[in-house]
């Protein structure tokens, strides 16, 4: 048979014969048409623009994301004992020796050593210590060093208030 345009059909299964509703008792969706009786729901055009009232309490069902979560990093922290044990006396140390050898984490943008004892001078460049530990190191011979890094900026106070 020739394709012209009077034989042009759909493949077969590939379009579903939409269910009539309304057309009798007898078709199993009569009358109401499967919307039951009365009501907004029931009429045409219903349940429109009604989407938003109950937004309310869906967003109070949602769980609440309680907290705050800076958005930077927080410095890697490690034990200034454990850094004594890897690196060698008069050694200068940085982050990314730190990283090497897996004293850091590889993630991470900067380090903080915390508490411990040390016996040899160790060098540090670019690295956060705290309180004890940066006197443990300078009383061991060691020190800190900040290099390729911005001056903080000093608030100047009013002397008419103080």
């Amino acid at each position: 048979m020739a394709l012209t345009l009077n034989t042009l059909k759909p493949a077969k299964g590939s379009k579903v014969k939409r269910f009539r509703l309304g057309r009798g008792e007898g078709s199993g969706s009569g009358k109401t048409s499967g919307k039951g009786t009365k009501g907004q729901r029931a009429r045409s055009g219903g349940r429109n623009k009604l989407k938003m009232k109950g937004i309310r309490a869906m967003l109070l069902s949602f769980p609440k994301m309680r907290g705050f979560q800076s958005r930077y990093l927080k410095a890697s922290t490690i034990n200034l004992e454990k850094v004594a044990k890897a690196f060698g006396s008069d050694e200068k140390i940085t982050l990314r020796l730190l990283k090497t050898k897996g004293l850091a984490t590889k993630s991470a943008t900067r380090a903080k050593l915390v508490g411990g004892n040390v016996d040899k001078a160790l060098h540090f460049v670019n690295v956060m210590a705290s309180e004890p530990a940066k006197a443990a190191v300078v009383k061991a011979g060691g020190s800190f060093v900040l290099e390729g890094k911005k001056k903080p900026r000093t608030v100047k106070k009013n002397k008419a208030r103080a």
